[in-house]
C-alpha cells in the first residue's frame, strides 16, 4: 500500500519517512524538490499550493500524511492552510486514502494549555491559532459529515531529528551554547514547557496512522511526562555540553518592542502566552494504548547534541 507524505523533507516529514519503511516499502515522498529518505522511495515532485498537483499526489495512496509546514508569517498562514487542507480533504474523500494530519497545539489557547489532552477545547487566542483551528475543524467537520477516516495527531514544540530545521529550543539554547554565549528563554523559566523528540513524535505518527482503531480522533503525540522548565531544559543542555549554566530570559514587553522591527520576533510576539505560563502537553492516551514509553527528556537532549555534530 502506497502512503504519501505531503510535505516530505522537513524534520518530522524526513524521520516520518524513515518509521513508514516498518509498514510499507511503497513510500511518496511529495514536495517541490523531494529527495530520497529510503532507496525505494517514490520521489514525486509538486507545488502542494497548487489543487491539481495535490491531487495527482493523493491519488493511489492508502494513506497520506500531512507534514507540511508553510512559511511561519501569519498572512502566508491565512493564504495558504484553509485552501490547502480544503484540497486535501477533497482528494483524500474522492481517492478513499486515509488522512493523518500532524497538527500542533496552536488551536489551543491561555489556560488551556496548561494541561493538554486530547479534550482540551479549540480555544484560540493568537491569529496564527484562528487559522489552525479552522484546519482542525475542517477535518472533524469531514470526519462527521464526510465520513472522511482521519486522525489529528497534535504534538507540543520540538526538536531532534536528523533536519537541522527551526526549533526554539535548539535556536535559543543549543546554538548560544556552541558559540559561547549565554542560552536564551521567553517570558518565564520557571514554568513548565514541554518538548517533544522528533523522532518519537514521527513513530507515533506511523504507528497512528497503521492502526485502523486510531482513525476518526484527536491523539496527543507521545512525549516524555516528565514536568519540566525551561530553566530546567537549559541545564540539561549545559550539563550535557559541560558547560556554564548562566542564561537570560527575554522578557514579554522586549519581544513586543523588538517586534516593531524584527519580522521574526514580530511573529513570534502573539505566541508568548505559551512561554509566560504552564504548557504541558500530555500524551498518556497515546502511551497507555499502544503501550508506549517515550524517550527520556535528558537522553533525547543527549541524542539531539549528538545529531548537530553530524553532516547532513
Amino acid at each position: 500500500m502506497v502512503q504519501t507524505i505531503l510535505g516530505a523533507g522537513g524534520s518530522i516529514g524526513n524521520e516520518l519517512g524513515k518509521v513508514l519503511l516498518d509498514y510499507t516499502s511503497d513510500i511518496r515522498l511529495v514536495n517541490r524538490n523531494p529527495k530520497r529518505v529510503n532507496s525505494t522511495d517514490i520521489l514525486f515532485p509538486a507545488d502542494l499550493t497548487n489543487k491539481d498537483d495535490l491531487f495527482r499526489s493523493v491519488k493511489g495512496s492508502g494513506i497520506t500524511y500531512v507534514t507540511i509546514g508553510f512559511p511561519y508569517k501569519t498572512k502566508v498562514w491565512k493564504e495558504n492552510w484553509v485552501p490547502f487542507i480544503k484540497n486535501v480533504i477533497a482528494a483524500c474523500l474522492e481517492y478513499k486514502s486515509k488522512l493523518v494530519f500532524f497538527d500542533n497545539v496552536y488551536a489551543i489557547g491561555r489556560d488551556n494549555i496548561k494541561h493538554m489532552t486530547e479534550n482540551s477545547p479549540i480555544s484560540p487566542t493568537s491569529l496564527k491559532g484562528e487559522v489552525r483551528a479552522e484546519v482542525d475543524r475542517l477535518i472533524l467537520k469531514s470526519i462527521e459529515k464526510d465520513n472522511l477516516q482521519a486522525i489529528v495527531a497534535r504534538a507540543p514544540d520540538f526538536f531532534g531529528g536528523s533536519i537541522k530545521a527551526n526549533s526554539i529550543l535548539m535556536n535559543l539554547v543549543y546554538n548560544n551554547l556552541v558559540k559561547g554565549k549565554k542560552p536564551q528563554w521567553f517570558c518565564n523559566s520557571k514554568v513548565i514547557h514541554t518538548m517533544g523528540y522528533v523522532p518519537d513524535l514521527a513513530k507515533g505518527t506511523a504507528i497512528l496512522g497503521n492502526s485502523p482503531e486510531a482513525y476518526n480522533q484527536i491523539w496527543n503525540l507521545p512525549t516524555d511526562s516528565e514536568k519540566i522548565t525551561g530553566e530546567e531544559w537549559i541545564n540539561l543542555f549545559a550539563t550535557a555540553m559541560n558547560t556554564n549554566k548562566h542564561y537570560y530570559t527575554l522578557p514579554n514587553w522586549l519581544l513586543k518592542t523588538v517586534g516593531h522591527f524584527d519580522s521574526v520576533m514580530k511573529e513570534l510576539a502573539e505566541m508568548n502566552y505559551q512561554f509566560d505560563r504552564d504548557y504541558f502537553f500530555d500524551s498518556s492516551k497515546f502511551n497507555s494504548y499502544f503501550n508506549f514509553t517515550p524517550i527520556k527528556n535528558a537522553d533525547a537532549v543527549k541524542q539531539a547534541i549528538e545529531q548537530m555534530s553530524k553532516p547532513n
